[in-house]
């Protein structure tokens, strides 16, 4: 004890903490539930744009195909623009695309159109010598099983390629052709703003957006141009390498019809993995029924397959990584989930499209949070 120093008195004791509040929404039940409840209202919500989208394709389906083009060609469509004036750099750019694109697109339609049944029949037999190949295994399905699957088989790429609505009868038909050509005409003129005001429509979409969002969105939207532009260009080399090397091949084996599957390789190789793989069937199949100047069809079937094998390689292992870019390879599995996604909801021309977009999904989250800063979710993490 000291004298003369009063004792100070001791700490009040600390109350103990109110227990935290439970209830039917606190347990781990509850937060279960609302994550559901959150996760069926995103369902339902991604559920009614896709519907809305659908049943607006005559829209939609322009204004993607504006956008993809806009983007292909921005690097040409800036280079124009610092040398004349915006609206001439437009209208040459525009014309050049529809010029060149549509002449394309009619000569190969022409060239596969009027060869059509011959390929059509060619690949048929070649379908039935290898039905009869199957059924000499020891192993081989039953004919009416064979018969089920080539039935399917047809109806399935009938109704891929025409639609299921095309075989209604003349009024289909009219209908369809009024929707493409109204789509066409929609997709120029947007096409032609897209190109011409491009920077200056997406300044205005950012304008609800300040301070951090207004930056992040300005990266999204340079990085959705650049993926998108270096995709197209990327993949429409591949494609013309791939026609051009298979093509070279099935000529040199004189192989008849080789110009429309050629044609068709260069269209088809736009649907990735897929697409080459069904062009080096049909190109095998017509190789089986006619083996060029071989008199063993069974070997320059057997050849084709080698090129285009060969083909695949070297743009899977060396033409993708150089024009593309390793950035832009996406996992096979992501490509082929993409792929079915994308057929499912738009046939044909969603198979197209859904790689490239999934392509802009994946560099949109490399950015999100700065130039090179992906998503936190995203991120790699540290191994300890």
């Amino acid at each position: 004890m000291v004298f003369g120093r009063r004792r100070s008195a001791p700490p009040a004791p600390t109350p103990p903490a109110a227990p935290p509040a439970r209830g039917a929404w606190r347990d781990g039940f509850g937060i279960l539930a609302t994550r559901a409840i959150q996760i069926i209202a995103v369902v339902v919500l991604a559920a009614g744009v896709i519907w809305g989208l659908r049943n607006l394709t005559v829209v939609v389906i322009p204004v993607i195909l504006a956008v993809v083009f806009a983007a292909a060609f921005e690097p040409v469509m800036r280079w124009l623009r610092a040398r004349m004036p915006s609206v001439l750099a437009t209208v040459i750019l525009l014309l050049a695309i529809v010029g060149v694109i549509g002449g394309v697109v009619w000569a190969m339609v022409r060239a596969v159109a009027a060869q059509w049944e011959d390929l059509y029949d060619s690949a048929q037999q070649g379908v039935t010598q290898v039905i009869e190949w199957v059924n000499t295994l020891p192993y081989a399905p039953d004919q009416e099983q064979i018969d089920e699957w080539w039935v399917a088989l047809q109806d399935f790429a009938t109704s891929a390629q025409f639609g299921s609505s095309l075989g209604s009868g003349a009024v289909a038909g009219v209908s369809a052709v009024a929707s493409f050509v109204t789509g066409l005409v929609l997709m120029v003129v947007v096409l032609f703003f897209f190109l011409k005001d491009g920077p200056i429509i997406w300044d205005f979409l950012l304008r609800p957006f300040q301070g951090e969002w207004h930056a992040r969105m300005q990266r999204v939207g340079t990085k959705s141009v650049d993926t998108l532009g270096a995709y197209v260009r990327g993949t429409s080399a591949v494609a013309a390498v791939d026609a051009i090397g298979i093509g070279i091949g099935l000529m040199i084996l004189q192989i008849p019809l080789a110009l429309p599957l050629t044609l068709l390789v260069f269209l088809l190789a736009y649907i990735p993995i897929v697409g080459a793989t069904l062009a080096g069937i049909l190109a095998a199949l017509v190789g089986l029924v006619d083996g060029g100047f071989m008199d063993n069809g069974l070997l320059a079937a057997i050849i084709i397959v080698a090129i285009v094998v060969g083909v695949n390689q070297l743009e899977g292992n060396f033409l993708q990584p150089v024009l593309m870019g390793r950035a832009l390879k996406l996992h096979s599995l992501v490509v082929l989930i993409a792929l079915t996604i994308g057929t499912v909801l738009a046939g044909i021309l969603g198979a197209i499209l859904a790689v490239p977009l999934a392509a802009v999904v994946w560099g949109i989250i490399q950015v999100w949070d700065g130039e090179n800063t992906p998503a936190r979710w995203a991120r790699k993490k540290q191994r300890a």
